[in-house]
């Protein structure tokens, strides 16, 4: 019954879009396809919609899935059922992983073609390759269909880097990250090695550097690598703490022009505390510039543009020194769980800077108590949840509802409050005291008197 339904909103999709525009053989142009097309009838092609959805059913795809899938890739129409399921076979004898068939279908359904998938019947074991992962063997096929290679080319691509010193490990971090590497010549991939170890990074550390970072295969030596190096130059950075930082992480290679610059100056025009500005410092000011670096980029990922991230950091320099995984946590709290809008963050970045469960939670579970029994009289936004100082938010929200005290740690009745000395301190402060005689008393008399 769920195959019918399918086939029946699928064709409905399919004839709509037809009437639009011409159905092409194939989605890429490339000379190849999968058979010549063939005008269906609506019921002929109510029939070998039913017979493709029930074929890739067989091998794992969830029916709700099948009909996007179908309508937006009609191509698969023109090919017969027993050929789709030869294609899967073969894709499966690559890597025996569901997960892996039907990522690879989804994300480039087009090596179904049979024809394509023929010359990678021997598999991968052959190839001097044994370790490949899911994502690997993903990004070769897509790359082999685009540019029309085949396993010899894949096999002559790991022969090469293996020439050059690397480990299976880094071979297949490359395929994962740069499956262009294919198509790369040798000389190119020398140029790279040979430049690092020109500027002193042992060659020993080169399999270590590309299993980190392949994406130095994308940047050229004389477009960006070169320059580069005369930027750190330029910023007083000598090549003895170039090279510690990219031996450190070196994904340094791939820093735009003009990045570190930039966030150099952010540090330079911060105004904050001294003891904050020593910690941001404590490993180096290229340490610093790539921290600054590293939670710009964390920013912009959950949508803000990089000046309001500049702006964020220049405002909250407490920020820098929270780890990215706690920058994140926070972030993913105010949006999905406060329900405002990142934006807000350039208004209010000091929500960056505090503690996460003793500031942020503790006072949105209050706040969210006092909505929930109507106690509150104005909304409370952002600025108020978090500017306000622990004492004055205390006397505003917590003070007036004692079962608030529960849920503002700080003033619990489990919270047991800490003594400032230690048990019997206050003896050792008590005044001396000392007999008084009848002649001091006789003294004190006769000095009051000489008042009168």
């Amino acid at each position: 019954m769920a195959l019918r339904v399918l086939a029946r909103f699928t064709l409905h999709r399919l004839v709509k879009s037809s009437c639009k525009k011409p159905v092409s053989s194939f989605p890429k142009p490339k000379s190849r396809s999968f058979s010549t097309p063939v005008p269906f009838t609506p019921q002929s092609l109510n029939r070998k919609l039913i017979s493709l959805a029930d074929v890739f059913r067989r091998y794992g795809f969830r029916t709700s899935e099948l009909h996007d899938f179908l309508s937006k890739n009609r191509f698969l129409l023109n090919s017969d059922s027993s050929e789709i399921e030869k294609s899967l076979n073969i894709l499966l004898s690559l890597k025996p992983s569901q997960e892996f068939l039907v990522s690879v279908v989804f994300n480039c359904p087009q090596i179904l073609e049979l024809e394509f998938l023929k010359d990678w019947e021997m598999g991968l074991s052959g190839m001097g390759i044994s370790n490949a992962t899911l994502l690997a063997i993903q990004n070769v096929l897509q790359i082999s269909w685009k540019f029309g290679l085949g396993p010899e080319d894949l096999s002559r691509c790991i022969q090469r880097l293996k020439g050059l010193g690397f480990s299976d490990d880094t071979v297949t971090r490359v395929l994962e990250e740069f499956p262009m590497v294919i198509v790369m010549n040798e000389d190119g991939i020398r140029e790279r090695i040979e430049f690092l170890v020109g500027n002193g990074i042992d060659r020993n550390q080169i399999d270590w550097i590309f299993n980190l970072f392949p994406g130095i295969l994308v940047h050229g030596v004389q477009n960006k690598l070169k320059p580069l190096f005369d930027e750190f130059k330029e910023l007083g950075f000598s090549l003895d703490v170039v090279r510690r930082e990219i031996l450190r992480d070196p994904s340094v290679l791939g820093l735009e022009l003009g990045e570190l610059y930039r966030c150099l100056e952010l540090l330079r025009n911060l105004k904050c505390r001294v003891p904050i500005k020593e910690r941001i410092y404590s490993e180096g000011a290229f340490r610093a510039g790539l921290e600054v670096k590293r939670r710009v980029d964390c920013l912009c990922r959950y949508g803000l543009i990089r000046r309001d991230a500049f702006k964020i950091l220049h405002k909250e320099p407490r920020a820098i020194l929270y780890a990215i995984k706690d920058i994140e946590k926070k972030i993913e709290f105010l949006v999905h769980r406060m329900k405002f809008d990142v934006l807000w963050l350039v208004d209010v970045p000091e929500y960056l800077g505090v503690n996460f469960e003793k500031q942020i939670v503790t006072r949105y579970n209050v706040i969210e108590y006092l909505r929930s029994i109507g106690g509150l009289g104005d909304e409370v936004g952002l600025k108020g949840l978090i500017k306000l100082s622990r004492l004055k938010f205390y006397n505003l929200y917590v003070k007036p509802y004692p079962e608030c005290e529960k849920i503002f740690s700080r003033f619990t009745g489990d919270v047991e409050a800490k003594n400032q000395h230690p048990v019997g301190m206050w003896k050792l402060f008590k005044p001396q005291t000392y007999p008084v005689s009848k002649e001091d008393i006789k003294n004190i008399k006769s000095f009051m008197e000489s008042f009168v």
